[in-house]
């Protein structure tokens, strides 16, 4: 296949910055789809008229962000579709803000009560016992005062794992850590671990009923109750403050 090839760049305060972009116009021209190699540096730099070390500068940042990937002694390839670099940049930069931290949640809610009516309408019997099976689980750690993150995200996962749709379970995989993550940096601990678990055991029992109103009303509340978690702690943060 012949590819179309790049334009030598101009000499650029930001070098790197012109590198990428010709780089990932470049994936785009010739449609390069994830593992398809790249041409030997030499060839890529000789094309864009830059060093061997500016190019390296811009394939190093196409890496950080998933676009590219180098493997040793084999080359440079394009890298598959990925949300873990946003999910990265996502959770560091809520940091303490609490802010953002429920804008974050707002968003995750409103994309999980909106489409919760599709599931009502396709889960199956072995989903829904597997939903069971979480809360079951979810019971016993709420009942011995411990948390579980775990479960709660394989609830998340199996509430929408009918609809095939793998860019909504990846939406909803980076919401979910992004809270977590942002755990790290803010406390996010939750105080009554057995209110949550009724919440989870009632929205599948929502769904179970085949009732889309009802389990909207019950997803709904429990984002409520994640929220009244943030704002307790925002309270906390502020009389910290005032002291």
């Amino acid at each position: 296949m012949s590819l179309k090839s790049m334009k030598p760049l101009a000499r650029a305060p930001l070098l790197h910055v012109s590198v990428q972009e010709s780089l990932r116009a470049y994936i785009s021209d010739n449609g390069l789809k994830p593992g398809t190699p790249l041409p030997a540096e030499s060839d890529l730099a000789n094309q864009l008229g830059v060093s061997r070390n500016s190019l390296r500068e811009g394939i190093k940042a196409l890496e950080s962000v998933g676009v590219l990937e180098s493997r040793r002694g084999i080359g440079i390839f394009v890298k598959a579709f990925s949300f873990e670099p946003l999910l990265d940049n996502l959770a560091y930069g809520l940091g303490g803000a609490l802010r953002q931290i429920e804008e974050v949640i707002e968003i995750r809610r409103t994309l999980e009560v909106g489409l919760i009516g599709k599931t009502v309408e396709m889960i199956g019997g072995d989903d829904i016992a597997e939903l069971r099976a979480t809360v079951d689980r979810m019971r016993v750690h709420a009942e011995r005062g411990q948390s579980f993150a775990d479960e709660d995200q394989l609830f998340h996962t199996l509430l929408f794992r009918c609809q095939n749709n793998e860019t909504l379970a990846r939406l909803i995989d980076v919401f979910w850590l992004a809270f977590y993550k942002a755990s790290d940096f803010v406390n996010l601990d939750n105080v009554d671990p057995v209110a949550t678990w009724r919440d989870h055991a009632a929205i599948v029992d929502a769904i179970e009923a085949r009732d889309v109103a009802e389990a909207q009303k019950r997803l709904d509340r429990h984002y409520h109750g994640i929220s009244r978690v943030i704002a307790a702690n925002k309270k906390s943060a502020n009389m910290g403050g005032a002291q």
